[in-house]
């Protein structure tokens, strides 16, 4: 197809993404589930793992998703990620972060090392299975390090937004998940770096990565932050941004994404940065009100559909592979809860609140995909490590709301500590 085409065709596979992503959203939550994980579905529904795999529905899929418009999926669904951890960013308040820095510390460790170690273990094994996991030339080490970190990651758009629609956004509990899964996440990526780095025989590359990303961190919330908030007296009487100020921070989100992208830490930690150093109150509002529905109802549902074509459950045909699948599941679960759990118990949280935070930890979801996706283009992974991996990333966050309305809902609600669920 010439490029002309694929453009033409790009129309109708949104359409058929947006159409799909509302109507198994809409299912996810029929039986309690956020429209995110019904997003994950939905991707992997439109790959070839369904759609693709019965040879009726075929030829409609290859259609329709022809694989040479990945490219095309894969960029429109890198802005998406950047804006939505954009908006993330907006939303986190460093005030309470601070306030929670060592218990936050305390299970974001725990939450690292416990799952690290297990995935790590369980790297080491794949490693030696002659190229059925990790691709020839990866050595031990880096299988180690690449499927620790996919191990010790946690969904953290996913998490933030669970606390934001259960209205824990002020809360204890809120703000220990959420610090605790940035320093998580951070951490997780600070590994890949080495692990790309020695992959590609340069250790420049992790270098680069931490610290341009330490930098970029420094100067963003320090100078960056002073000067950002000149925004903040930009909003209007009627609680409006004007579109030369919008077009600031749009073309900021891109410049700070192409940066840490090009750090190699990747381009959704310098949204994410950006949006903590943005000015609160009315005018986070007015640019939440102005960028989210557009990000989370048209850009963020790309990203899924595009893991989806990447995913081959069709290739996890042998008993021997949905034995490592159901491992790797009970390796992660293990890991995260329970270390996470036993982290907030130890930091002086009650139960309730200490199994939240477990099973929040525990969710993979976003960044999972992420990094699954980044393993697979830089050929580090094959596509068999990929799906299992996806398997484990969208049980972990089918697992996350019905466990946290079961171990928190009903006693946060008792204690009122929680409003009804919004939308």
């Amino acid at each position: 197809m010439t490029p002309f085409e694929l453009s033409i065709r790009f129309f109708l596979q949104l359409a058929v993404v947006l159409g799909a992503c509302r109507l198994v959203g809409w299912l996810a939550k029929r039986v309690g589930q956020p429209q995110v994980v019904g997003e994950m579905i939905t991707g992997v529904v439109l790959g070839p793992s369904l759609l693709g795999h019965f040879e009726w529905t075929r030829p409609l899929q290859q259609w329709v998703f022809p694989s040479a418009s990945k490219a095309i999926f894969l960029s429109v669904s890198q802005v998406g990620l950047a804006l939505y951890m954009f908006l993330v960013g907006v939303e986190f308040r460093s005030d309470l972060f601070r306030g929670r820095a060592r218990a936050a510390a305390s299970v974001s460790m725990a939450g690292m090392a416990a799952p690290f170690l297990l995935g790590g273990l369980l790297g080491a094994w794949m490693a030696g299975r002659n190229g059925l996991f990790f691709t020839e030339g990866v050595r031990t080490w880096e299988a180690v390090l690449f499927l620790g970190a996919s191990m010790c990651i946690t969904a953290f758009p996913m998490l933030a937004r669970i606390i934001v629609e259960r209205g824990l956004a002020g809360t204890s509990l809120g703000t220990l998940a959420l610090a605790a899964g940035a320093l998580d996440d951070a951490a997780a990526w600070c590994l890949l770096a080495v692990v790309l780095g020695s992959f590609q025989g340069d250790w420049g590359i992790a270098a680069r990565a931490i610290g341009g990303g330490v930098a970029y961190a420094a100067l963003v919330l320090t100078l960056g932050r002073s000067l950002l908030s000149r925004l903040g007296t930009m909003t209007r009487a009627d609680g409006t941004l004007s579109q030369p100020v919008l077009a600031t921070v749009m073309g900021l989100v891109m410049l700070g994404s192409w940066f840490t992208d090009a750090m190699g830490i990747y381009a959704v930690f310098g949204a994410f940065i950006l949006g903590c150093a943005m000015p609160r109150g009315a005018f986070a509002a007015a640019l939440t009100r102005h960028v989210e529905p557009f990000v989370v109802v048209f850009l963020l549902p790309t990203f899924f559909v595009y893991s989806g074509l990447n995913t081959r459950l069709d290739l996890v045909t042998t008993p021997e592979l949905w034995v490592v699948a159901g491992v790797a599941l009970v390796a992660a679960c293990a890991g995260k809860f329970l270390a996470c759990w036993g982290a907030a118990r130890l930091q002086g949280e009650d139960n309730p609140t200490a199994l939240a935070v477990g099973t929040l930890m525990n969710a993979r979801g976003l960044m999972e995909l992420i990094i699954l996706n980044i393993g697979l283009e830089r050929r580090l992974i094959t596509p068999q490590l990929f799906s299992i991996m996806v398997v484990m990333a969208i049980a972990t966050t089918l697992m996350a709301t019905p466990l946290f309305e079961w171990v928190y809902g009903r006693e946060a609600r008792r204690l009122g500590k929680v409003g009804a669920a919004t939308a």
